[in-house]
């Protein structure tokens, strides 16, 4: 069964290849023609403080050694180019025998992403500066506002949006944004 949805899913692999696998799947989708199927590949990491004989030492550590995440529409061409990527010891969620594996609950995706300063929303947001959007979650969730910047790298925009009779500008993720139609 195909699915035609883009979903997250987990792959296992061995320890301490997370970014090699991460390198190696882009390539692969790349070189492969898979981009229409084969989206963000991404290794859970954080920065944590060491200290070390009396001196603090930031250093980058993996949320979750020996997985990595992948957005993707599990087709069985899909699924096959993942799973033998080198590195790739199977699907989190997968009963073997090539069963496709379960994907990401919407809210495990935007737990993880959150945490890494990433939005679960993808360049999926077509929208211009000076177009008006409107605002679904955090401080100003219901207002209205004009886009004054777009940095599709962050997934960010720069919205005004009018409170106490004055124009206020504040920086949005993709995800708490709406097109108005």
């Amino acid at each position: 069964m195909e699915s035609t949805e883009k979903q997250w899913y987990v792959l296992h692999t061995y320890s301490g290849y997370e970014n090699r696998v991460k390198s190696n799947l882009e390539s692969r989708a790349q070189s492969m023609g898979m981009e229409d199927f084969i989206f963000r590949v991404v290794v859970p990491e954080e920065e944590v403080r060491e200290v070390k004989d009396g001196k603090a030492k930031d250093k980058i550590e993996k949320t979750f050694p020996g997985y990595v995440l992948v957005e993707m529409v599990m087709t069985d061409q899909a699924w096959y180019i993942v799973r033998n990527t080198p590195g790739v010891t199977g699907f989190v969620g997968s009963h073997g025998g090539g069963s496709k594996p379960t994907p990401l609950l919407p809210d495990e995706v935007e737990l993880v992403l959150r945490r890494l300063g990433m939005s679960a929303r993808h360049e999926d947001l077509d929208v211009e500066v000076g177009e008006t959007v409107k605002i679904v979650e955090g401080a100003f969730a219901d207002l209205t506002g004009k886009i004054t910047e777009i940095d599709n790298e962050k997934m960010k925009l720069k919205v005004n949006i009018e409170m106490f009779g004055r124009e206020t500008s504040t920086e949005l993720d993709f995800d708490q944004v709406d097109k108005l139609v």
